[in-house]
């Protein structure tokens, strides 16, 4: 006798589905603002001449489930018969039990469906041999369009490749950029920014159309400072209690992921060990990862399990691993990551951090974290980038930020969020600036004052732009969500 039985699918398949009855149920699920991913999403399902499905990665309350609820909206507002339209969420209890096939006979049971299908399954890494069950749409029914979510980027990314070449592909989504929480809230007195506008093309711009446009972000000051301690999930920039939403989310994130996600996804036999090595983590974000200093802090857990677990939590879109990146001939030092918090918010729900605007060590390593997301943010699905840092093994050790690593050039970062931000002429970005061969086209100092926008005074062959952090990660935002395709 099976666990599960075709009526118990069949009513949580209702309870999924409720525009089977009633089309306009999906405006209480769905959202206006549209994000990228929904955009690329919709772009890749809807080819007229190449067929792929989508698998949305990304970490929990990161609006995943909200792109799907959009999609399906799109389709309903175009006239699709709601009954050509599944819905699936495999963290339901009942429907995890089950494989995808089972689901799929049971849907085509209820409802003599004519015409193109749409599938929507949602944390699709719960049903076992989901990239099996995929691959067998793909290749059986010419008929389905179908979009997947996951929170487990890696899982997912290996399912892509093994069963998903030429059959799906994975976007990544990132916690809301900046220029997309300002969308999302609507906020008045947006900057009016000219539809080209790239970072890299701010040097061309006059001192005085330099000031005219920050001059445009300084209404923002106040909204980029909560976006710094409440972070980029859509739920806690709506909230209109910053302190409860903070809680909500370190529930999820402790909770949620680290006790069940990764402990049923990746077979962790002692979930407190990896809880502490992320508190060391939270505490520690931005600065250069070293596993055995991690063991002797934490105590009885080997370098080879805190090895493991840094992949775990980089699969569960909770931490970036930057790795050095080399710079022409010069030597870099070899081996040891700089790891983030994928979001500030995270940090701050999980260290307890209610204000963090008057401790300037806290705003670095924040300010060091939201650079880099945005930075990643950008270029993650453009196939061609290698984001990471440099550090030189000589004179001391120097060090930039962060390094984009472009098939014919390299754009070099280095975050000064501090109101004396001074660049003295050791430092490494000036000298990077100034060799040849290296292969290095851009320059940027990142700052905190509106006030500090320009070129450095410093005579380098590569000129160094200073730039504060505001407009810095709006205008990448801005970039990402009008399809500048990781061009910069």
């Amino acid at each position: 006798m099976a666990l599960i039985d075709d009526t118990q699918i069949i009513k949580a398949l209702q309870q999924n589905n409720p525009w089977w009855r009633n089309p306009f149920d999906i405006k209480q699920r769905s959202k206006p603002q549209k994000r990228v991913a929904y955009q690329e999403a919709s772009k890749v399902i809807s080819h007229t001449s190449i067929r792929r499905f989508v698998v949305l990665s990304g970490p929990r309350r990161v609006g995943k489930t909200t792109i799907l609820f959009q999609m399906i909206e799109e389709l309903l507002a175009e006239g699709l018969n709601p009954k050509n339209i599944l819905y699936v969420s495999f963290d339901n209890p009942i429907l995890k039990l089950v494989n995808i096939n089972d689901v799929i006979d049971v849907f085509e049971s209820l409802y003599p469906i004519t015409g193109l299908r749409y599938l929507f399954f949602d944390e699709v890494q719960y049903t076992e041999n989901w990239e099996l069950w995929m691959k067998v749409i793909y290749d059986t029914r010419q008929n389905v369009s179908l979009v997947a979510t996951g929170s487990a980027s890696p899982v997912l990314e290996k399912g892509a490749s093994d069963s998903g070449a030429g059959r799906w592909c994975v976007l990544k989504v990132p916690t809301l950029s900046f220029y997309e929480y300002c969308e999302l809230l609507a906020i008045p007195s947006r900057p009016k920014l000219p539809e080209g506008l790239r970072l890299t093309g701010l040097s061309a711009m006059g001192k005085s159309e330099l000031a005219d446009l920050m001059n445009q972000f300084e209404p923002l000051r106040q909204h980029f400072n909560r976006y710094l301690q409440i972070g980029g999930f859509p739920e806690l920039a709506l909230a209109d209690d910053d302190g409860f939403a903070q809680k909500i989310l370190r529930e999820d994130v402790v909770d949620k992921v680290i006790k069940r996600d990764v402990l049923t996804l990746f077979n962790v036999r002692n979930p407190l060990s990896m809880e502490k090595l992320f508190l060391y983590l939270c505490m520690n974000s931005s600065a250069i990862f070293n596993k055995q200093t991690a063991s002797n802090v934490l105590e009885n857990i080997s370098t080879s399990t805190i090895e493991d677990y840094i992949r775990f939590l980089e699969m569960s879109n909770l931490i970036y691993v930057s790795h050095p990146v080399g710079l022409g001939g010069t030597a870099a030092l070899k081996g040891r990551p700089k790891i983030y918090v994928a979001d500030p918010a995270i940090r701050n729900a999980v260290l307890m951090i209610d204000d963090i605007l008057s401790n300037e060590t806290e705003m670095g390593i924040v300010a060091e974290t939201v650079a880099y997301k945005h930075i990643a943010s950008f270029y993650q699905n453009s196939g061609t980038a290698n984001v990471g840092y440099y550090r030189k093994a000589k004179e001391n050790q120097k060090e930039v930020d962060v390094v984009v690593e472009l098939p014919r050039e390299k754009l070099i970062f280095e975050i000064k969020y501090r109101n004396d931000a001074f660049l003295p002429e050791t430092d490494a970005i000036v000298g990077l600036s100034r060799e040849e061969g290296i292969g290095v086209s851009h320059s940027f100092v990142v700052t905190k004052s509106l006030s500090e926008c320009g070129m450095s005074r410093h005579k380098t062959r590569v000129p160094i732009f200073r730039i504060p952090l505001l407009p810095f990660v709006y205008i990448l935002g801005f970039g990402e969500a009008n399809g500048h395709d990781g061009k910069m």
